[in-house]
C-alpha cells in the first residue's frame, strides 16, 4: 500500500515538474505587455521590421508586404515599440503608423527607391520585483 502512494505521489510531482503533454504549458512572458498597432498604408510592396512578444527584444521582419498591411502584438513593458518600413526598388510612397494601447503616438512617410522610414515610441518599464529598500 505504501509502495503504491509513493507512486502515485512520484507521478504528480513528475506531471507538475513535465507540464502537460498537450502544450497548455505557461507560455505567457514573464514580462508585462502592452498592446501595440502597427500600420502601413501606401502603394507597392515594403519590407517591414517590427517588434512583438520578445523579452529580447529582437525584432521580426516581414518581406515584400503588399500594402496596407496593419498587425498589433504584444510588445513588453520597457521595451521601446518600433516599426521601420523599406521600399522596394520600384520606390513609391509609404507611410507607417504606431499605436499603443490604442491612442496614436508617431507617423512617418517613406518615398522613393529603397526609401525608408520609421516611427518608435515608448513603454513604461515593468514595475520592480525588488523588495522595497529598508531605510530605517
Amino acid at each position: 500500500m505504501a509502495g503504491a502512494v509513493l507512486v502515485a505521489c512520484l507521478g504528480l510531482v513528475l506531471y507538475g515538474v513535465l507540464g502537460t503533454e498537450d502544450g497548455t504549458g505557461d507560455d505567457e512572458p514573464k514580462v508585462p505587455t502592452a498592446a501595440v498597432t502597427y500600420e502601413v498604408t501606401g502603394e507597392g510592396s515594403v519590407d517591414v521590421s517590427y517588434l512583438g512578444r520578445s523579452e529580447k527584444g529582437t525584432a521580426t521582419v516581414e518581406r515584400n508586404v503588399e500594402l496596407p498591411w496593419k498587425k498589433t502584438v504584444q510588445v513588453p513593458l520597457g521595451r521601446p515599440p518600433t516599426v521601420g518600413i523599406v521600399l522596394d526598388a520600384e520606390g513609391g510612397q509609404a507611410r507607417c503608423a504606431l499605436a499603443i494601447r490604442g491612442k496614436h503616438v508617431q507617423s512617418s512617410t517613406a518615398s522613393g527607391s529603397y526609401g525608408r522610414a520609421t516611427c518608435a515610441g515608448e513603454l513604461p518599464a515593468p514595475p520592480s520585483t525588488d523588495p522595497p529598500a529598508d531605510n530605517g
